[in-house]
């Protein structure tokens, strides 16, 4: 049930992973962490919590390279570069990982997002920069202002960035985010920040895209136990 694909992203100028698990269902983009690869959430444990889902095919699980976020995470080249690295993530994933879902699904079948921390900042942007391509996100623990770990914004962090691209967007992009739904999960427990998510969730409502923020108190950590445990019932409720 599973199988894992490389290629060479002529956008990232490197080699791009992508894993999948399941045989049919609702496709769901799930992105690692900041550091993470294509396999992170089967060895930390998100995708046995949700495996119940894949087994009923109810789901099929997708997950790439956090090539951008890992570059976030270790530093690696100049800020310029780093920023140049969301705004080309995020286009692989609309020209090549995309169409290799739909591909593997058998149609233009409307896709799921989801990820924890920097994994939420990218299923978020990948819904609002893509409507047309995804019909929600869920967003645990969501980590969003991404100036404040890379300074001032160029044009590549504009246009990667919700926070920063939403308030002055209009047209046909806009229209059709406002018949998405994104959820903003988060505790506030050990590093956790919900602010975040309020903050984000205010953006969304401001431009009338439906948002919900949950918020899973004090108990509940940043960290992928508290992970494991939002994104079944999540899950549950926008595929029934």
């Amino acid at each position: 049930m599973k199988v894992v694909e490389r290629w060479w992203s002529p956008r990232l100028f490197q080699e791009l992973t992508v894993s999948r698990w399941g045989h049919y269902g609702t496709p769901l983009l799930l992105f690692p962490t900041a550091g993470g690869d294509a396999e992170e959430i089967e060895r930390q444990g998100l995708l046995g919590s949700i495996w119940p889902s894949v087994e009923a095919g109810t789901i099929k699980v997708y997950s790439v390279d956090s090539i951008a976020g890992r570059a976030l995470a270790t530093r690696d080249g100049s800020t310029e570069h780093r920023m140049w690295l969301f705004n080309q993530f995020h286009q692989a994933i609309e020209a090549e990982v995309v169409p290799a879902i739909h591909a593997d699904s058998g149609g233009l079948v409307p896709i799921i997002t989801a990820g924890a921390s920097i994994g939420a900042f990218n299923a978020l942007a990948c819904l609002c920069r893509f409507p047309h391509l995804f019909r929600a996100a869920v967003c645990l623990s969501g980590s969003f202002d991404l100036e404040a770990f890379l300074g001032d914004l160029n044009d590549d962090l504009y246009f990667s960035s919700p926070l920063s691209f939403l308030p002055s967007l209009e047209g046909p992009q806009l229209d059709l985010l406002r018949q998405r739904f994104v959820v903003l999960a988060a505790g506030t427990g050990r590093w956790e920040d919900i602010d975040e998510s309020w903050r984000m969730a205010d953006v969304l409502g401001s431009r009338g895209i439906p948002n919900r923020v949950d918020d899973w108190g004090p108990t509940f950590d940043h960290d992928w136990p508290t992970w494991c445990r939002m994104l079944p019932g999540y899950l549950a409720e926008l595929t029934r």
